[in-house]
């Protein structure tokens, strides 16, 4: 059985930050759990720190904060087991069938990425169109490793080119539905100018991931095309044999 390395990313969470840890670690005992503070300037540290001293978990505060990608990479670098899951400081009504949803797919082989999308969220998870980009996602360690480089420093992009790279090598992606988990809007987390300026900013550095990776979508698309090709040649070789089928039984038939 493959061990499970969770890795928490935090920045200013002090308001869910312990809930999340404590949920974390009480429903996944033999995980190992990390959490990087991602220079935290509210109360988060401090609470991390008490919560040490009833929890076990390993704590990484980084001096000044570097973005998302540079504090989910450094928790990678601690990990220790084949299997990381991320997850995300902000989420509430954590449930255990959350993790087993999420985990489950990779530790029977049927994918090699799980994302989970929490159902309360601002937009329905069957329409939502960044339901891609959640923060909630297991896979291996040895598919993350050979871009670790290529996602250290590249922020709110690092979810788009994950996806991206994991397409463009033929990887099987699972979505799942993770009922009753809810994931705040930003605009409950701060003011209205701050979460536009926020999100303002992820969109351009999702953008930019996108254009300086597009060889990666083109590869994407090549997959594309290859699977449809190989759906439409089974199809028809199916159609082709019932076909045959049809015509030995109508000549047994006339004899």
């Amino acid at each position: 059985m493959k061990k499970v390395s969770i890795v928490i990313c935090a920045y200013n969470e002090e308001r869910t930050i312990a809930q999340v840890v404590i949920a974390c670690r009480m429903y996944n005992p033999g995980a190992e759990l990390i959490v990087v503070d991602d220079g935290s300037s509210d109360e988060t540290p401090s609470i991390l720190m008490h919560l040490q001293e009833q929890y076990d978990f390993v704590y990484e505060r980084l001096a000044e904060n570097h973005g998302k990608s540079y504090a989910m990479v450094r928790g990678v670098e601690l990990a220790n087991n084949e299997v990381i899951l991320f997850f995300d400081a902000d989420l509430r009504n954590i449930k255990p069938n959350h993790f087993d949803q999420i985990l489950q797919p990779i530790l029977s082989g049927e994918a090699d990425m799980v994302l989970g999308q929490p159902s309360e969220t601002l937009i329905n998870y069957r329409v939502n169109p960044f339901r891609s980009l959640t923060g909630e996602r297991a896979l291996l360690k040895k598919d993350l490793l050979p871009i670790l480089d290529e996602i250290r420093n590249i922020r709110f992009g690092v979810e788009t080119y994950i996806n991206l790279h994991f397409q463009a090598n033929g990887k099987i992606i699972k979505y799942v539905l993770l009922e009753g988990l809810s994931h705040p809007v930003k605009y409950a987390k701060t003011t209205p100018l701050n979460a536009t300026r926020e999100l303002i900013s992820e969109s351009q550095e999702i953008a930019t991931t996108l254009i300086q990776n597009h060889h990666l979508l083109i590869k994407r698309a090549q997959n594309s095309i290859v699977r449809t090709n190989k759906n439409i040649t089974k199809t028809v070789n199916g159609i082709n044999q019932d076909f045959q089928t049809k015509i030995r039984s109508l000549q047994d038939k006339v004899k």
